[in-house]
């Protein structure tokens, strides 16, 4: 590819033909103000704030669309650009809400900061004169919410939706003044077809679209002197909850964590790892039976939210593929109430259990009607890493300035085969080292690189014990739907699949913290959180599920075997067909 020499601001340079005008300059240094752009997602010119002036042509153009020539001169600051970018900033802000105070994107809002950069007053918006929108709340589903009052109608979100899951659930309704982003057709959340991932929330610059939170409700029951609250984090929430104080990205905080919890009051820390540990044994058991007896193969990972309501909805006809076992967030709920509570001389009604999760798939799922067991709900509210950050806030804690500490309790001690359910192909790989141990396989090593990476869908066979296993991992909505559409096609025996509803795994959840579009286009923030993961694991001293003593202790005194008719009673489940545009 050749380069093309232009100038920008004074300064010659080189850059490669395919480059646009806006990269160009911002890899000199240059900052071009924008919101509607987000690269390879969302390259539409719309909002009409990277405006740049170039020699010898008319008007002032887009600079994210505006493809590099050779001997262009650039100029990205002058009085004319500077007032007319004031103007659009006023004109978006004239229908935005600010409610600053009490937004979920107070630290982080990309068109906060412009209004800032540019000292911009809203004229129009504050103008009783001038016509507004109708703000519409579309709140209906357990996960999410769209507040047009919040849009700026910049269309990163319908993008996002659309590639990211292939299911265009958002799109522009109305027309005009009228126009908002919302479920096509005109449909609430819940019967929208929506797999809850949060590609949408996190392509959003301000906080139009946003979890359904439940903070308050945690501090409530943090109040109740009648409950023992107990807490959960799952893997990657401690690869990324440093991210809101200002950690670098990625950074493992895990330590500062289990302060945080004690600080702001929970009663008892009971780690999601430890539940995924147990997990494996129930998923590794049941794969085994079934590749035994040759039915429901290839069987179907069960852990992730987003990936059930998408086989709920839209290959219902492979429900009888999926592993029964419930996920890691629901079965320690379970434990919580039905083990740990019986041992520390708790009723199960005093126990409420939080999960502080990457997702907010994870908030529709713990209201399923099916997860509970005798009638008490496995997990009370979930808490997105975002949310667990703004209650920290609330209380007045600085996470980056607390010391590290350890849970203490048998319910937090978890092992490397439990921390990588957080990134994709760790629940595959979880399980090939259980299995393979089980099948009497010895292995210098325990990692099945294999199945690692971020490739939307990465397959491999292994021979353990004289089986052929063909597995394959696939995440993110547009890669599942690719997927299903190679394996009806192929007459190759599948037997283990691992699906991901969010790009990347958990690190990548829909309720991860939240950057903006800039470090999204240049920083692989999935891999960098991927990476604090691995290391993790490569720092236990025991990383297969079945080497957790305690968990070999719950069986031995509880739940009697991996598979048993009790175990199955109680953390094992199915699921239904449903049905959108109902």
């Amino acid at each position: 590819m050749k380069n093309i020499k232009l100038t920008i601001n004074g300064i010659e340079t080189s850059v490669p033909e395919n480059y646009t005008v806006m990269k160009a300059a911002e890899e000199l240094g240059f900052n071009i103000p924008r919101l509607c752009f987000l690269e390879g997602i969302n390259e539409t010119s719309s909002c009409r704030l990277c405006l740049v002036d170039v020699e010898n042509l008319n008007g002032l153009k887009n600079s994210c669309t505006l493809a590099v020539q050779e001997g262009m001169v650039v100029e990205t600051d002058t009085p004319e650009i500077h007032d007319s970018v004031v103007q659009n900033l006023q004109l978006i802000a004239s229908n935005h809400i600010f409610e600053c105070w009490a937004c979920e994107r107070e630290h982080n809002c990309e068109l906060l900061d412009l209004m800032r950069r540019y000292n911009v007053d809203n004229v129009y918006g504050e103008n009783n004169d001038f016509s507004k929108k109708e703000r519409l709340i579309n709140d209906s589903s357990d996960a999410i919410v769209l507040d047009s009052g919040k849009c700026i109608l910049c269309g990163r979100c319908v993008s996002a939706c659309e590639i990211y899951t292939g299911l265009n659930i958002l799109n522009f309704n109305e027309r005009g003044n009228e126009t908002y982003v919302g479920p096509a057709l005109f449909h609430n959340m819940e019967d929208s077809g929506c797999i809850y991932c949060g590609k949408c929330i996190q392509a959003c610059p301000v906080a139009a679209i946003k979890e359904k939170s439940e903070i308050d409700l945690v501090i409530d029951a943090l109040n109740d002197k009648t409950k023992k609250v107990v807490v959960g984090a799952a893997p990657s929430v401690r690869v990324a909850l440093g991210e809101e104080f200002g950690s670098a990205i990625g950074e493992n905080v895990e330590g500062k964590m289990f302060t945080s919890f004690k600080m702001v009051g929970f009663d008892e820390i009971m780690d999601i790892n430890f539940a995924a540990d147990l997990t494996i044994m129930e998923e590794g058991t049941e794969l085994l039976k079934r590749v035994k007896s040759g039915e429901r193969l290839p069987q179907f990972t069960s852990c992730s939210a987003g990936w059930i309501n998408y086989i709920e909805q839209y290959e219902p006809e492979y429900l009888n593929h999926l592993s029964t076992v419930k996920s890691p967030q629901q079965t320690a709920g379970i434990i919580s109430k039905h083990h740990f509570a019986f041992e520390q001389g708790y009723s199960i009604e005093e126990i409420k259990f939080v999960a502080i999760m990457p997702c907010i798939a994870k908030k529709h799922e713990a209201r399923r009607p099916e997860m509970e067991y005798e009638g008490i709900r496995d997990v009370d509210y979930v808490l997105t890493t975002r949310e667990y950050a703004r209650l920290l806030k609330r209380k007045g804690i600085d996470l980056m300035k607390l010391e590290d500490s350890k849970p203490y309790g048998d319910l937090a001690k978890y092992t490397g085969a439990g921390m990588i359910f957080g990134v994709t192909g760790g629940v595959m790989e979880a399980s090939l080292r259980t299995i393979s141990e089980v099948l009497g396989e010895k292995h210098k090593a325990i990692d099945f690189k294999e199945v690692r990476g971020l490739e939307n869908i990465k397959e491999a066979t292994y021979t353990l014990a004289g089986q052929k296993l063909n597995v394959a991992v696939v995440h993110g909505g547009a890669s599942i739907k690719e997927f299903f559409k190679i394996m009806k096609k192929s007459k190759k025996q599948y037997h283990f699949v691992e699906f991901m509803g969010c790009i990347g795994g958990c690190v990548n959840g829909g309720g991860q913290p939240i950057h903006p579009a800039k470090i999204q286009d240049t920083v692989d923030i999935s891999a960098l959180r991927t990476a604090s993961v691995y290391k993790i694991d490569e720092h236990k001293k025991h990383r297969e599920s079945h080497t957790n003593k305690i968990i070999t202790k719950m069986y031995q005194d509880w739940l009697i075997e991996p598979g048993s008719d009790f175990a199955k009673e109680l953390i094992h489940t199915s699921y239904k067909p449903r049905k959108f545009y109902t």
